[in-house]
């Protein structure tokens, strides 16, 4: 659906010609000015345009029994990403009756929303004030940049001399009265009359500096019929004929409730629309972001080579027959798909339930699409215009590492020599993420399951749902929870803190279930989970005893595959220290598992937590993410191999 451009400003400003291009005969309803400023907000935020009709409608119940108002509306945008204020002020002067205020404020409300978008706006009627912001400002009198004056342009018919004496006296009688009468004054000067009007929120002296400044501002239109003076917390008007009341007065009968009725009608007309323009703001918002995500991915993928029709995949995969499934996610199902040249792919079927697709589906297509390495599955492309969007990777024939681990038969097909090839070339790809690829990328889901194996039996890192970009000048990133339990590096659970050395205790991790062949989630009654059973069998100078059963004839031929392996397993426990700070980076592993002569540290205890208490029964892996170190919601099973994401479309991402 096509949503045009909608820019406020120019609606309501029809709104207004349409409803009051003629003025009241009422002169106290004469709009004398209107000053919009600050920053646009709902282009930006839609909540605002709902926080000013609330604003609006309190001040508007609290008028109905008094005549000044002061009013804050506090509240989350649509977004939940920040918070909208707005301050807002009413005053009506003293001279004018309860109908006559609610007449002067209906028409203020109504043709305020011209300003809109802008966050700051103010209006001056002839016998109100109304003023909002996004700033408490109550206080305030007077203002070097938003003070003002109007002159009409009728010049008087007497003697301009005599004429700006007695107006000058007016005023001057005018302010006098008001400073030390509450902040309201009316004065008459042999043809002049003047009044002048101070907000209640300024003050005394606040009164008395804001009308002695308009005083001086309008001295400059003796010459003309008509002055007034608009400043930030006072109004002054003089004229040629009495405009005020002498006290308050009632109203003038059936024709003033006759203009109050249309006036209250034509901002609840207003209202209506304004909420129209909300909800309309709010879908355009949260479509923005999805076009120019799906647009940056049409513009990357905008070749033959890369952009598959939907069509030829949906032939490749037999229709998305359920035969041809290699595994499932909970973003989505992975098919085997062979395209007319021949050639096998892994056709990726993402099925999203939230609006979250878009961003999930971005992450990783515009991630993976730039990095190339041997040891990282590869993206050939993807099809967005079809009824559901699919990714397009490279077939990996093997499947996940954990279909080879942790079976009883299909552990023995790997061989120490096979194991440590897969340590080192997941290792090699992780190096590449954090300072070889263009972009430096945590991966944030290191596991068994997100190492495929090709051919060879080498390995190639998957999944980037939960990948996050990390600008070279950081430290670390501040980030809800996402990961598996039992791979989420302790100061990421605790405290969010997102830096590689979380990556790095994922694949401590990794490299102790490889040369263990037992998962991480496995606990072993009076062992413990495999981090302490390692760490235990570490400390007692037995760490042959940690390896796989089938591994220990092969290892125990020679000293040198010996000394291999006990040096492998003191990487991994170098790589789950509790303090990320002691763990070494992954060019410095890789350094570790391939240069004899480099030295290698004495690992520090590991982290113990009590992940136990949480373990699956073996054979499965749980991925979660959430935005509190306490909760666990969204916990999900995942199934290999895992092209799919882990983490649950179902849960807030940061």
């Amino acid at each position: 659906m096509y949503f045009p451009t909608i820019k406020p400003p120019y609606i309501f400003a029809v709104f207004s010609f349409l409803f009051f291009s003629v003025s009241f005969s009422d002169p106290r309803t004469t709009e004398s000015g209107l000053f919009c400023g600050g920053a646009n907000r709902s282009s930006a935020d839609p909540g605002f345009i709902l926080t000013f009709i609330q604003e609006m409608r309190s001040l508007s119940q609290e008028l109905t029994t008094r005549r000044f108002v002061t009013h804050s509306v506090n509240s989350t945008s649509f977004h939940r990403s920040k918070t909208t204020a707005i301050y807002a002020l009413a005053q009506c002067h003293d001279d004018l009756s309860k109908t006559e205020c609610l007449l002067c404020f209906a028409l203020a409300r109504t043709r305020l929303p011209r300003c809109l978008p802008s966050a700051a706006a103010r209006i001056f009627l002839d016998g109100c004030f109304l003023r909002y912001d996004d700033y408490r400002f109550y206080d305030e009198s007077v203002s070097a940049t938003s003070d003002n004056y109007l002159c009409s342009n009728d010049t008087v018919l007497v003697d301009p001399l005599q004429y700006s004496d007695h107006v000058n006296r007016a005023m001057g009688n005018a302010v006098r009265t008001a400073v030390g009468n509450g902040g309201f004054g009316i004065a008459e000067e042999r043809g002049a009359h003047a009044l002048a009007q101070c907000w209640e929120s300024v003050g005394k002296e606040g009164c008395r500096v804001c009308l002695e400044k308009a005083v001086g501002e309008v001295k400059r239109c003796v010459s003309r019929r008509e002055g007034r003076g608009m400043n930030t917390g006072c109004y002054i008007r003089y004229s040629d004929h009495k405009f005020y009341n002498d006290g308050h007065g009632e109203s003038h009968g059936p024709k003033s409730r006759v203009i109050v009725a249309i006036a209250l009608g034509t901002f609840a007309l207003v209202t209506v629309f304004l909420f129209a323009t909300y909800a309309i703001l709010a879908k355009l918002s949260n479509t923005k972001q999805e076009r120019r995500n799906l647009g940056l991915i049409s513009a990357r993928f905008n070749n033959s080579r890369t952009k598959y029709k939907y069509e030829t995949l949906e032939k490749a995969t037999d229709y998305f027959s359920s035969k041809r499934i290699l595994g499932q996610g909970g973003n989505g199902t992975v098919f085997l798909g062979t395209l007319a040249s021949g050639e096998s792919v892994a056709v990726k079927r993402l099925v999203f339930n939230t609006r979250q697709w878009v961003e999930e589906f971005f992450n990783e297509v515009n991630l993976i699409s730039g990095i190339h390495h041997k040891n990282l599955v590869k993206l050939l492309g993807c099809s967005i215009e079809g009824p559901e969007s699919l990714l397009v990777y490279e077939f990996v024939p093997n499947k996940s590492l954990d279909q080879f681990l942790f079976d009883d038969k299909r552990s023995k097909v790997l061989n120490w020599k096979q194991r440590l090839n897969i340590i080192k070339g997941t290792a090699e790809g992780l190096a590449y993420l954090h300072g070889g690829s263009p972009v430096r990328i945590i991966h944030r889901d290191i596991k068994t399951s997100n190492v495929l194996l090709d051919e060879q039996l080498d390995p190639k890192i998957a999944d980037f749902g939960l990948a996050r970009c990390f600008g070279h000048d950081k430290t670390h990133l501040s980030t809800g929870i996402a990961g598996t339990l039992g791979y989420m590096a302790p100061e990421y659970v605790v405290r969010g803190q997102l830096t590689e050395k979380a990556d790095v205790y994922s694949f401590g991790v990794l490299v102790l279930e490889i040369a263990c062949g037992t998962r991480n989630s496995v606990f072993v009654p009076g062992l413990g989970s495999l981090l302490q059973r390692v760490w235990k069998l570490y400390t007692l100078n037995r760490l042959q005893e940690a390896l796989h059963p089938c591994l220990k004839d092969e290892l125990l031929q020679t000293q040198e595959t010996q000394a291999e392996a006990f040096t492998t397993l003191r990487v991994g426990l170098l790589c789950t220290q509790a303090s990320a700070t002691l763990r070494p980076s992954m060019t410095e592993v890789i350094r570790m598992l391939t240069e004899r002569d480099c030295g290698i540290p004495i690992p520090s205890s590991p982290p113990f937590l009590r992940i136990n208490s949480l373990a699956e029964p073996e054979g499965s892996t749980r991925s979660y993410s959430t935005n509190s170190t306490t909760s666990n919601t969204g916990i999900r099973m995942d199934q290999p191999p895992s092209y799919t994401s882990s983490e649950s479309s179902g849960t807030q991402r940061s």
